[in-house]
C-alpha cells in the first residue's frame, strides 16, 4: 500500500491545484512538500523517488520555455492548425462584431457571480416611466383586437396617428434628431406592454425600433443621412421597413442573390454615379405601408468605377417608395395575424451612391453592419413580445381558473390544470428575467450576439408553449374567436415569432453554441488568432502563452466537474443568501460541465463540430439555461430577494436545471466518439443524474399563487396591460378575481343548503329568492352571489355571428349571379 501513497499524494495535490486554478509552479511546490512528507513518514522510498522524478520531469518540460516551445508547443500548434475549423468570411465577421458580457463567465467553469450581482439594477428614468404610464397605457386602451384582426385587417387610422404623434417609431432615435432617446430597457418595457394587448400593435411598433433603417443610420449613416432621415422617422413621416429575406435566402442571408451594378444613371434629372438594382424580397414587415425601404444586396463594380474590387460584397441602401421601378407587392397574411407584411421587388432600379447607408465608404460592409444591429435588435423585440404574452397569460389564466368552475370546483383545483398553470407561471418568470437581462446588456454597451440568440430562441419557444397551455385551460373561451375571445389570436400568432430573425431551429443548432464556444471561451479565440498570425515567431509565442492557460483551464474543469458530481454541488463558497446559495453552487457545477464538454468537443471534432448540429444544439441548451438561470437569480436579488417570489424562482430554476442535465446526458450518450463519451459521463455524472423537473407540490404552490391576489403575482403582472375595459376581456377577468374569492364562502354555504333542501325552484334567481326566505343567505349575500354570477358569465361567455358576418368581403361583394352559382355548386 505504501507504494501507492506517493503517487496518490501527487494526484491529490494536482487535483487541489487544478480545482483552485493555481499556477503550475505552485503545483510543483505543493507536490514537493507532500512528497517530502511521504519520505519522512515512511512511504515506499523508491515509489517516492519515482513520483518526484515524474513531477520534476513534467515541471522542467512545462516550466522551462527553451524546452517547452520546441518539444510541446510547436507540435501542438501544428496539430491545432489542422483541426482548426475553417471560417468563412461571413462567420469571421459574425464572430468579430459581437461582444462578450456575463455569458463569457459561463464558459469559465468558475463564474464570477459578484460581477453578475454587481451590475446595476435596471431602472427606468422618470421620463420613460411617464411614457409607459401615459401614451403606452392610452394606446393600449385604444386597441380593439377584433377590429384590428377581423374587421380591418390593419390598425385603425386613429391608432396609426397616435403612434406617430407620440413618436413610438422613434424610441431608439436620439433626442437631437427628434426621437425619444430611450434606453433599451424602456424599449423592452414598451414592447412588453403592447404585446400583452396585441401582437399586431407590438410588431408594428417594434420593427422600426429594431433592425431597420433607423438603427442602421444611427450607427453607420453619414451625418447628412442622419439629419435628413432620422427626424422624419422619429415622427412617423417616414415609415421604414428592411428588405433582407428572399425566396432563396432566408436564414442564410449571406447567400442573397439580389445584386446591384455600379453604373451611371439618371436621378432627379441629373446623370450621377449609382447602382442598378435587381431584387426579390418577401416576408418584409411594414413593407405594404413603408415609405422608406432599407435594402440588402450584393454590390458589383465590373468597370472599376469606384475602386479596384469587382465583387464589393453585401451592401445596404435606402430606397424611397417613389423610386422608379420599385414594386411593393400585395400583402402576405401570416396566420390570421394581419400585421403589415409583404414582398418587395425591383428590376433595374437605379439609386445614386449617396443612398448607400454610410455612403461609398460603407459599401461591402453590409454584413458587418447587419450582424451588429441584429444582435441589438434581436435582444429586444421578440423576447419582449414573448415576455408580455407569457406574463399576461399567467395572471389571466390564474384568474380564469379560479372563477371557472366544473364539478363544483374551480378548475384550477384539478391537478391537471395545476400542472399547466405551473408551467405558465414558471415560464413567465423565466421569460421576464431573460428578456430584461438582454435589454440590460444592451444598455451596458454590449453587442450581445450570443445572449440575443438565447433570448430570441428560448423566449419565443416558451411563448409558444405557454400559448398552448393557456388554450388548454380556457378551452372554448380561447377557441371561439370574437370580441370576448382571450388567447385565440396569441395561439395563432405564436409560431410566427419562431421563424423570424433567424429560424429557431437554426438559432439553436448553429448559432448559440457555435458562436458561444468561440466568442465566449476564454482561450479559443486567442489561440485561433495566434495560430493564424503570419509572423511565425510572434504566433508561436502567443500560442504558447494561451495554450498552457487553456490546458490548465481544461484540467481544472475536469476536476471541478468530478468534484461537484460526487458532492452534489453542496460544498463550496457561493454568493447569494441562505436560499439562493445552493442555486449558485449548482450553476458552478454545470458551468464546469459545459466548459469541459466544449473543450473536448472542439479538440476531438475540430472543424467537424459545426456539422454536428444535434451535439451543438444540446450544448447550446446547456449554455442557454445557464444564462437563463443566472438572469433569474439576478432578477430575484435585484427585487430585494422577496420571500413570496421563491415559489416562482424555484419552479423556473429547477425546470432549467433539469433541462441542463437532460441536454448534457443526451450529448454524452450520443457523443460521436463513444469511449470519450463514457469517460466524460464518469466525470460529469459520477453518481448518475440527480436533477428532476419541478414536482407536484411545487407546481401546486405556483398554481395557487396565480389564483389569488398576492405580492408575487402583482410583481409578475407588472408591465402588462390589465386595465379592465370593453376591449380588454383579459383585464376584466383579472379584475374579477378578488370579488370571486370573496364570494366563495357564501357560494359554498348556499350550494350546500340548496343541495340538502327540497325546494322546487330551478332557475338561479328563484333559488336565490328561496335562499333569502329560508335564511340561508342574507340580502347582501344574495347581491354578492348575483354579482358573482354576472362576472362569471362575462368571464366564460363567447361570441356568435350571422354567417354573412363571417364571410370575406370579397365573397360578400360578388354579383348575385356568381354567389348563386357558387351556392349551387
Amino acid at each position: 500500500m505504501s507504494v501507492v501513497i506517493p503517487f496518490l499524494a501527487v494526484l491529490l495535490a494536482g487535483a487541489f491545484a487544478a480545482y483552485h486554478r493555481l499556477r503550475l509552479a505552485t503545483w510543483v511546490a505543493i507536490s514537493a512538500v507532500v512528497l517530502a512528507a511521504c519520505w519522512f513518514l515512511g512511504a515506499h522510498p523508491t515509489a517516492t523517488l519515482v513520483a518526484a522524478g515524474i513531477v520534476a520531469a513534467v515541471g522542467a518540460l512545462l516550466l522551462l520555455p527553451f524546452l517547452r516551445k520546441p518539444l510541446v508547443t510547436a507540435p501542438l500548434l501544428k496539430f491545432f492548425r489542422k483541426v482548426l475549423p475553417p471560417l468563412s468570411q461571413t462567420e469571421r465577421i459574425a464572430l468579430e462584431t459581437g461582444s462578450v458580457g456575463f455569458e463569457g463567465e459561463l464558459f469559465t467553469g468558475d463564474p464570477d457571480w459578484d460581477k453578475l450581482l454587481g451590475y446595476p439594477k435596471p431602472m427606468l428614468t422618470e421620463e420613460e416611466q411617464a411614457f409607459l404610464d401615459g401614451p403606452v397605457e392610452e394606446l393600449c386602451r385604444m386597441v380593439d383586437e377584433w377590429e384590428i384582426n377581423h374587421v380591418r385587417a390593419d390598425l385603425p387610422p386613429a391608432v396609426w396617428n397616435f403612434i406617430k404623434q407620440h413618436r413610438f417609431f422613434g424610441m431608439i432615435i436620439p433626442k437631437e434628431y427628434g426621437g425619444l432617446g430611450f434606453s433599451a430597457l424602456a424599449h423592452h418595457k414598451v414592447i412588453q406592454k403592447l404585446a400583452s394587448v396585441s401582437s399586431v400593435v407590438s410588431s408594428t411598433v417594434g420593427v422600426p425600433n429594431s433592425l431597420g433603417p433607423g438603427e442602421l443610420l444611427m450607427h453607420y449613416g453619414t451625418e447628412e443621412q442622419k439629419r435628413y432621415y432620422l427626424p422624419r422617422l422619429a415622427v412617423g413621416e417616414e415609415i421604414p421597413c428592411f428588405a433582407l429575406t428572399g425566396p432563396f435566402a432566408g436564414s442564410d442571408a449571406t447567400s442573397i442573390p439580389d445584386y446591384g451594378i455600379v453604373c451611371r444613371g439618371e436621378w432627379n434629372g441629373e446623370q450621377v454615379l449609382g447602382v442598378r438594382l435587381t431584387f426579390d424580397k418577401r416576408y418584409i414587415t411594414l413593407a405594404p405601408v413603408a415609405t422608406l425601404i432599407g435594402l440588402a444586396f450584393r454590390m458589383y463594380d465590373p468597370d472599376g468605377l469606384i475602386g479596384d474590387r469587382r465583387d464589393i460584397g453585401i451592401t445596404l441602401a435606402l430606397m424611397p417608395r417613389s423610386t422608379p421601378g420599385l414594386e411593393i407587392g400585395r400583402r402576405h397574411f401570416p396566420l390570421n395575424s394581419p400585421f403589415q407584411n409583404g414582398p418587395v421587388r425591383g428590376k433595374d432600379v437605379f439609386l445614386p451612391l449617396d443612398q448607400l447607408i454610410g455612403g461609398v465608404d460603407k459599401a461591402g460592409l453590409g454584413w458587418n453592419m447587419l450582424n451588429e444591429c441584429l444582435a441589438v435588435g434581436r435582444s429586444i423585440t421578440l423576447p419582449s413580445t414573448a415576455s408580455g404574452g407569457t406574463k399576461w397569460a399567467a395572471v389571466v389564466a390564474g384568474a380564469y381558473a379560479r372563477i371557472r368552475k366544473q364539478f363544483g370546483l374551480s378548475i384550477g383545483r384539478f391537478e391537471g390544470v395545476e400542472e399547466a398553470l405551473a408551467r405558465i407561471g414558471g415560464k413567465a418568470y423565466a421569460t421576464s428575467a431573460l428578456s430584461q437581462a438582454t435589454a440590460a446588456a444592451v444598455d451596458r454597451g454590449d453587442v450581445p450576439s450570443v445572449p440575443s440568440a438565447i433570448a430570441k430562441y428560448h423566449c419565443t419557444t416558451m411563448g409558444r408553449e405557454v400559448a398552448g397551455d393557456f388554450m388548454d385551460i380556457v378551452g372554448g373561451k380561447g377557441i371561439i374567436l370574437g370580441p370576448r375571445n382571450i388567447g385565440g389570436r396569441a395561439w395563432q400568432a405564436s409560431p410566427i415569432a419562431i421563424t423570424v430573425e433567424g429560424a429557431n431551429i437554426m438559432t439553436r443548432s448553429l448559432l448559440i453554441f457555435g458562436q458561444g464556444a468561440i466568442l465566449c471561451h476564454p482561450w479559443v479565440m486567442k489561440e485561433m488568432k495566434a495560430a493564424q498570425d503570419p509572423d511565425h515567431a510572434a504566433g508561436l509565442r502567443e500560442f504558447d502563452r494561451n495554450l498552457f492557460g487553456h490546458i490548465g483551464f481544461a484540467i481544472s474543469n475536469a476536476v471541478r466537474s468530478f468534484w461537484f458530481g460526487i458532492t452534489g454541488a453542496k460544498i463550496g463558497k457561493a454568493p447569494g443568501d441562505d436560499y439562493t446559495r445552493r442555486y449558485f453552487r449548482k450553476l458552478d457545477r454545470y458551468s464546469a460541465n459545459l466548459a469541459l464538454m466544449a473543450d473536448v468537443s472542439m479538440l476531438l471534432l475540430g472543424g467537424k463540430l459545426k456539422f454536428k448540429e444535434s451535439l451543438s444544439g444540446r450544448l447550446g441548451d446547456v449554455l442557454s439555461h445557464l444564462y437563463m438561470a443566472s438572469a433569474m437569480l439576478k432578477r430575484y436579488h435585484d427585487e430585494g430577494a422577496p420571500h413570496s417570489d421563491r415559489t416562482l424562482l424555484a419552479w423556473a430554476f429547477h425546470d432549467s436545471v433539469h433541462k441542463i442535465e437532460t441536454a448534457l446526458s443526451a450529448a454524452l450518450r450520443n457523443f460521436p466518439i463513444r469511449p470519450v463519451g463514457w469517460l466524460l459521463w464518469a466525470l460529469v455524472f459520477p453518481l448518475g443524474r440527480r436533477a428532476v423537473p419541478p414536482g407536484d407540490r411545487l407546481s401546486h404552490r405556483v398554481a395557487a399563487l396565480l389564483m389569488a391576489p398576492n405580492e408575487a403575482r402583482d410583481r409578475l403582472a407588472q408591465g402588462v396591460f390589465l386595465t379592465p375595459g370593453p376591449n380588454n376581456p383579459g383585464g376584466r377577468i383579472n379584475s374579477y378575481l378578488a370579488k370571486a374569492i370573496a364570494a366563495e364562502p357564501v357560494e359554498r354555504k348556499f350550494l350546500k343548503a340548496l343541495k340538502n333542501s327540497d325546494i322546487e325552484a330551478l332557475d338561479f334567481r328563484s333559488q336565490l329568492d328561496e335562499g333569502v326566505r329560508e335564511g340561508w343567505i342574507t340580502a347582501e349575500e344574495r347581491a354578492q352571489l348575483e354579482e358573482l354570477r354576472e362576472l362569471t358569465l362575462d368571464a366564460i361567455m363567447v361570441d356568435d355571428f350571422d354567417t354573412e358576418e363571417l364571410r370575406s368581403a370579397g365573397y360578400r361583394n360578388l354579383p348575385d349571379s356568381e354567389r348563386a352559382r357558387r351556392e349551387a355548386a
